[in-house]
């Protein structure tokens, strides 16, 4: 497969550019509608979800299927609806499984208006034979939504230490992202019950960061316990966000009263004081960053430990390689460009390969990646 050509980022001393692997593409699944999030389970099955309500899987017998689930109250509109997965830590005994997606009450309103929904974590169990989803309860809701369905996240990481991370999207609200009794704009720490988890900065409270705009991906860099965000811009600064408790990124849409003003900066420190500069940022004009994950593994070469960041607009696959320090990127690398459409989710396999969702709305694909020979 061709490889992309490498551009380094601006540093005072320039140094080698290091060498990227050619990739092996393959197809897992296909014929999918707009596959959101994909998970690999420890028993080999592969588990994908299409935005307007629908799990797909594929086991480890290579039967693909649908998964039976009661998505009745699925709220699908825009760029809501049934969105990020994962698995619980202990998903090998308990077989559980947490999903954000829309909710709508009955009455069926909300479609025009956004009355009435709201975006929430959901947990399930699945059978050993993958054929059916239970729900088992809601775990957090409350997260807001558009009536358009803009903004409304939302990705979910289970951490090592048995928490849920949870990314969320500001629904086009122009206080949300500032607004510390909103759940939108947001990343949320919880325990698997729904309570805030320990370490927040207000322990009532499940806020981990705020002031995002519309956060969609979440990535653990190995080997460190650094956490990040990728985030989607306005016209400009797609970014990669380094979070730690508490702070705030910036992005405040209210300039003017009741206006949801996307002409403000992503990162506004003279509007937020404090405010914490991206890692990363596209500059203008926007990629469209929906997701990524830290690839591993000596097959990588030089690239072992970057984080590769999906791209819509662009239809590519660019790999940020961070400083050791893990607060900048030092170079980038672009591959898979304009060879399967827009990408979308992006997952790490345990052998440090990648799975990778299409979002092209026909004929989309779950497709794995890794290093040729690996």
């Amino acid at each position: 497969m061709a490889v992309i050509g490498i551009v380094v980022a601006p540093t005072a001393c320039a140094e080698p550019t290091p060498s990227f692997p050619a990739l092996d593409v393959t197809t897992v699944m296909n014929d999918l509608e707009n596959p959101w999030d994909v998970v690999a389970a420890p028993d080999g099955a592969i588990l994908t979800g299409e935005r307007a309500g629908r799990f797909v899987v594929k086991r480890a017998d290579g039967s693909v299927g649908e998964v039976t689930a009661d998505l009745s109250d699925l709220y699908a509109q825009g760029e809501t609806g049934f969105m990020g997965i994962a698995l619980a830590t202990d998903f090998a005994t308990s077989r559980t499984i947490y999903t954000c997606q829309g909710h709508r009450s009955d009455g069926g309103e909300s479609v025009d208006t956004g009355s009435g929904t709201d975006i929430r974590v959901v947990s399930w169990t699945v059978d050993p034979g993958w054929t059916a989803l239970t729900r088992t309860g809601d775990v957090l809701t409350g997260m807001p939504t558009a009536a358009d369905g803009r903004h409304g996240g939302c990705r979910i990481l289970a951490h090592p230490d048995g928490t849920l991370y949870v990314g969320t999207g500001d629904a086009t609200s122009p206080t949300a992202p500032q607004d510390r009794n909103s759940l939108g704009g947001k990343v949320l720490h919880i325990n698997t019950d729904g309570t805030p988890a320990a370490g927040n900065p207000d322990p009532e409270s499940p806020l981990f960061t705020l002031g995002h705009r519309n956060v969609q991906g979440l990535a653990l860099q190995p080997g460190t316990g650094r956490l990040y965000s990728i985030e989607q811009g306005t016209h400009r600064d797609d970014e990669v966000n380094l979070l730690q408790a508490g702070n705030n990124y910036g992005w405040r849409p209210d300039r003017e009263p009741g206006i949801y003003d996307e002409s403000v900066p992503m990162t506004d420190p003279d509007r937020v004081p404090g405010a914490v500069a991206a890692v990363w940022s596209s500059g203008t004009p926007t990629i469209a960053t929906p997701g990524g994950t830290f690839v591993s593994g000596a097959s990588w070469g030089e690239w072992d430990g970057a984080l590769a960041v999906t791209s819509q607009k662009e239809q590519e696959l660019l790999f940020l390689k961070l400083s050791d320090d893990g607060e900048n990127v030092v170079a980038t690398h672009s591959a898979l460009t304009d060879e399967y459409g827009r990408l979308r989710s992006a997952t790490r396999m345990p052998d440090g390969s990648l799975l990778i969702t299409t979002d092209n709305g026909s004929d989309d694909k779950v497709l794995h990646v890794a290093p040729s020979g690996a």
